[in-house]
């Protein structure tokens, strides 16, 4: 939402093909300081990284962190092609050359580390650096969502990605419209514990938000926080976000998997953090490591004491992380 909530440090662009995005751009303080390019997930926006991009400007890092396509202030289209990964990576380079950088370093989370990944991957001489936090880094590859569900169910005794069959409906988008108060309540629950429940059991997400139902918010996202939320998807919708879920589950980047389908074509050498969260019943820490191990040389991990939302959870921790990782470069 960064034109509305943050106009002074705001713009917006609009790329060749016409596509607009609007983005935080905060310039770094001198050519020795990196710019960090901040990449949130689902059910975010810019705004997800509110905590984060005081701590980088006051270090003198540049900040560049876009509502991603589907979300806050940048275009919303319909048309899930629109929402190939390959394409959003293209617009991502544009709009980082656009601003006249020549490299970035890529922190991603959640939905916004499967975009670093394949960027890195397409543009690799445009990042200096990639951090992925609560999602490690994630090469194309074929997904079949009753497959995986079946498989992680046998090794940790649910189906993780249980939500995704909901997220995967054609009619998913009237019904978190509907309900935006139950969708911000169920994703930000108010213990991961709670998350487990809602989005790791079979049409629990779907029953929870089709219900309308609402918990406290966690002891780390206040009122207000919950409610400007709320309102940005109560405008925003939920169309654009769910084809995120949508394209990556029917398989509309299956030229770029197939591009990428050997182990050698998915190894990058570029220097890596990955930031696991500890309690993240999700994105399990255990889960993000195997691949980041076997095509990440230049690596490191390392874990946070919190649930999924590690930006806004553990900002001090994570900003210290990058802090030390942009250093080392």
């Amino acid at each position: 939402m960064a034109l509305q909530l943050f106009p002074d440090i705001s713009k917006i662009a609009a790329l060749r093909d016409g596509t607009k995005y609007a983005y935080i751009r905060i310039p770094a303080a001198d050519t020795n300081k990196p710019t960090f390019l901040l990449l949130h997930g689902f059910p975010s926006t810019s705004y997800d990284w509110r905590h984060v991009i005081p701590l980088l400007k006051d270090l003198g890092h540049g900040v560049f962190a876009p509502d991603l396509l589907g979300y806050g202030d940048s275009d919303k289209p319909a048309d899930l092609e629109a929402y190939s990964f390959k394409r959003m990576a293209d617009h991502l380079v544009e709009l980082v050359v656009g601003e006249g950088l020549e490299e970035v370093i890529g922190v991603g989370h959640d939905w916004g580390s499967t975009l670093l990944s394949t960027a890195a991957l397409v543009y690799p001489n445009r990042f200096s650096g990639l951090v992925f936090t609560a999602v490690g880094y994630s090469p194309p590859v074929p997904f079949d969502l009753q497959s995986v569900n079946t498989m992680v169910k046998a090794y940790i005794g649910y189906p993780a990605f249980a939500y995704m069959e909901f997220f995967n409906e054609d009619g998913a988008a009237a019904i978190c419209d509907s309900n935006p108060a139950s969708v911000t309540s169920m994703l930000y629950s108010t213990t991961p514990e709670d998350w487990k429940a809602h989005m790791g059991t079979e049409g629990a997400a779907k029953e929870w938000v089709s219900s309308g139902k609402v918990s406290p918010p966690p002891t780390w996202m206040s009122g207000e926080e919950v409610a400007t939320h709320v309102e940005i998807f109560k405008k925003g919708g939920y169309t654009g976000p769910l084809n995120w879920y949508k394209s990556f589950i029917r398989g509309i980047d299956n030229l770029l998997t197939a591009e990428f389908a050997t182990d050698e074509s998915k190894n990058l050498n570029i220097p890596a953090l990955v930031v696991t969260a500890a309690f993240d019943h999700g994105s399990r820490p255990e889960f993000q490591i195997p691949a980041a191990e076997k095509h990440l040389p230049n690596r490191r991990i390392e874990n946070c004491e919190c649930s999924h939302w590690i930006p806004l959870e553990k900002p001090k921790e994570l900003v210290a992380l990058l802090e030390g990782f942009a250093s080392a470069l």
